[in-house]
């Protein structure tokens, strides 16, 4: 009932929109790219999406920006032209088909370049927007931070940037010129590059000064220190469901691609007495825009910057194989290597919930014997959660020190404070009063056990 809602709502209010998701062949596409569109960026290792797979992932990408899909489609395009990327009768049907019924926005998945832009529009008298350019407007639409909207402006102009090839009418005109030459003066189209040119400058002024204030932030992680667990994931995989159900938390999400960008930070306790700080980012998607990977750079680095890394995977999703290696190749822009065998990296299979009988003894046996055993859990209904917690603090606690001490009978203060901060795994009382406990201490504050146990005058061992 809430979805037929919400698709009447976007009827009323959202621009009549028509997807096309051009299908090339995997040799045709390789060539296309170079001589019919934009470079999206360094070479994928990851296997294709399905063109099923592709079609309802880019119209939910146009329905997250309360667009009305009037109707979407696999274009096969076995020759991409330089002019429109489409084939002439291709265009000339579809141009019938957007006539019929009103378009008002024609969303390509794939990159098209500006002349193919300025040509489709002239042709379908219509806008059209590529899969850069609708990934942008949702990001536009989503931040909520400075930090957020500088980012994404950022890229928006570097995106606008190469498309002044004098697309609109308006750029051929010519301003009058000052001094003595005078002259037919400064074309439209050199003035809005130049204008853009100063607007990218002052935005990375701003960003310098966020960069600034998070590094500082940063430091005063490191000096208290807990360790940051950072969540990352194909966008729509339930990190943002996790790390509610992780924190207690109220960030929002939904069954949206792109529900949240904002980096969202808070602090949870371990069964072992350790503190950590969990990060939320943004998720991750493919073909993802590598001046939105540059642009959100500073925010990523709280993932480069990590202790541990949550890869979460929707291991319910048909594509969910293709969606972990679009994640990994991000990771590895940013420098990251995925493969390494000590890479601090944790997969977490989420929604098995969802699973069928057949697949969820499969998935099981597949992470029995993975070569970095994965965490299998639901974010919504909270099975293997605790399980999840258990896999981060063993990760993170492999320089930690096993302690076994007797603490005066007056000292309930020291035994407190292990109780507060450490992970008690045995205790006994003695017959004296004193008490016998062997304790797990996190390495950051095996210096402050000492200290504290030194205090209380209690006998101490190392195991």
């Amino acid at each position: 009932m809430a979805e037929e809602l919400e698709d009447g709502e976007r009827r009323a209010s959202g621009a009549r929109a028509l997807v096309l998701v051009p299908d090339l062949k995997r040799a045709a596409r390789k060539g296309g790219e170079q001589s019919g569109g934009q470079s999206s960026g360094k070479a994928r290792t990851a296997p294709l999406h399905s063109p099923r797979d592709r079609l309802q992932e880019a119209s939910g990408l146009a329905e997250a920006i309360d667009l009305y899909v009037i109707d979407s489609m696999l274009v096969p395009v076995a020759t991409p032209r330089p002019a429109t990327l489409f084939g002439t009768g291709k265009v000339e049907s579809l141009k019938a088909l957007i006539a019929a019924h009103e378009i008002e926005l024609v969303i390509i998945d794939h990159p098209v370049s500006p002349i193919q832009q300025r040509n489709l529009e002239r042709a379908w008298n219509t806008k059209v927007l590529d899969r850069t350019g609708l990934i942008l407007e949702i990001f536009g639409r989503r931040a909520r931070t400075k930090e957020g909207r500088l980012q994404v402006e950022l890229a928006h102009l570097s995106y606008q940037k190469s498309r002044l090839v004098r697309t609109w009418t308006h750029l051929e005109r010519q301003r009058g010129g000052y001094g003595f030459l005078g002259g037919p003066g400064e074309a439209q189209i050199e003035l809005d590059r130049r204008m853009i040119d100063e607007r990218i400058i002052a935005i990375r002024k701003d960003l310098e000064v966020v960069v600034r204030t998070r590094e500082l932030h940063r430091q005063g992680r490191r000096r208290v220190p807990y360790p940051v667990v950072a969540i990352v994931g194909y966008t729509n995989a339930g990190k943002s469901t996790l790390f509610n159900r992780i924190t207690g938390a109220d960030v929002f999400a939904k069954h949206q691609l792109f529900a949240t960008l904002d980096p969202t930070m808070r602090e949870v306790r371990l069964k072992s007495g350790r503190r950590i700080i969990l990060s939320d980012t943004v998720g991750f998607i493919s073909d993802l825009p590598t001046m939105l990977v540059a642009a959100f750079r500073a925010t990523l680095e709280e993932v480069i910057e990590a202790d541990l890394i949550l890869h979460v995977r929707d291991i319910a999703h048909l594509e969910t194989d293709s969606q972990a290696r679009d994640v990994e190749a991000v990771l590895t822009d940013l420098g990251i290597d995925t493969l390494a065998a000590e890479a601090p990296i944790l997969e977490v299979w989420n929604k098995i919930d969802l699973l069928s009988a057949v697949t969820s003894e499969a998935a099981v046996s597949a992470a029995r014997f993975a070569d970095r055993p994965p965490a299998l859990v639901s974010a919504a209904t909270g099975e293997g959660i605790d399980g999840l917690l258990a896999d981060i603090d063993k990760r993170l606690g492999r320089g930690d020190a096993v302690v076994e001490l007797v603490i005066p009978a007056h000292e309930g203060r020291l035994l407190n404070w292990l109780y507060e901060e450490a992970e008690v795994l045995a205790r006994e009382a003695l017959d004296n009063g004193e008490t016998r406990a062997r304790v797990r201490v996190a390495a950051e504050k095996k210096e402050r056990l000492l200290v504290q146990a030194r205090r209380a005058g209690a006998a101490l061992s190392l195991e």
